[in-house]
């Protein structure tokens, strides 16, 4: 059978950029398609009533939420009309364990979820923030997220989900994930050099730290000549996040190392480290 994954996309964060991608690389998976409905930059209601419309129509056999901040009214209505229309849901979302009792209440209901703690909001004041910095930012986020491994395991959880529904699961019988992606989970199996483990590590830490920096100057500081310096040394936190991955990763590459996990067409996935292999 082929599986129907929904990718609904709410405003934006680095996960966003990447979820339907991460399940299917080289674009030749013959056991599932994808469909992403987006609201664009913004989370404005009529924008997301769009996108759950489109969703409930195309019918997925689930769907995934990503969004900023993912217990607001927006992104928590979304995903409750969704369900409504029989659609299990999975949220994607950057951290909100410090909102406890919205957090809290998500744990405990029948959604899944998996929690980014390094996607790390911007720097968006005006006076620091243009689209070219945008753009490098996420590009340094992305890379993070990716070479720790969190990227991996996010991949992986979404494809444990695609594989209950090829063998027979729907609905509320689907076990969905319910997932803190700290640092000690993104990097869990994904190097075999102690060093490059701990750059990556220091990676996942640094760009989950940008978060609160980025607070700071995006909503607790009023003056502009001290909020401007406040999120430009957030940026530079995620460029050294950025650079550690990269150091990190020609360590492995170094020893031949590197982990290597493609799809297949049918879906299963083949490993590989010696960079002349064969995945098996």
């Amino acid at each position: 059978m082929v599986v129907k994954v929904g990718i609904a996309k709410l405003g934006n964060i680095a996960s966003g950029v990447m979820a339907e991608l991460l399940l299917d690389e080289r674009a030749d998976r013959e056991d599932m398609q994808t469909f992403m409905a987006t609201s664009g930059t913004k989370l404005q209601p009529e924008d997301i009533d769009r996108v759950v419309t489109n969703m409930k129509a195309w019918g997925p056999d689930f769907c995934v939420v990503v969004s900023p901040n993912g217990v607001l009214p927006g992104p928590t209505g979304a995903r409750e009309e969704l369900a409504k229309a029989g659609i299990p849901v999975v949220v994607i979302t950057d951290d909100i364990t410090t909102k406890k009792e919205q957090f809290d209440a998500l744990k405990a209901s029948t959604f899944g979820y998996i929690i980014m703690k390094a996607d790390s909001m911007i720097g968006a004041r005006r006076e620091f923030l243009d689209p070219i910095e945008m753009a490098d930012y996420n590009g340094n986020l992305v890379k993070v997220l990716a070479l720790t491994g969190a990227f991996r395991k996010l991949q992986f959880e979404l494809d444990k989900v695609i594989d209950q529904v090829k063998a027979g699961k729907k609905g509320a019988d689907l076990v969905l994930p319910k997932v803190v992606m700290t640092s000690d989970k993104a990097v869990e199996g994904e190097f075999s050099n102690p060093y490059a483990l701990a750059k990556a590590r220091a990676a996942y830490e640094i760009a989950s730290a940008v978060a609160g920096v980025n607070v700071k100057g995006c909503f607790m500081t009023k003056e502009w000549e001290k909020y401007i310096p406040i999120v430009c040394s957030a940026h530079e936190m995620m460029r050294q996040a950025s650079v550690l991955c990269d150091e990190a990763r020609e360590i492995e590459k170094a020893g031949d190392a590197v982990i290597r996990k493609p799809h297949k067409k049918d879906g299963v996935i083949v490993s590989k480290t010696a960079l002349i292999s064969k995945p098996e």
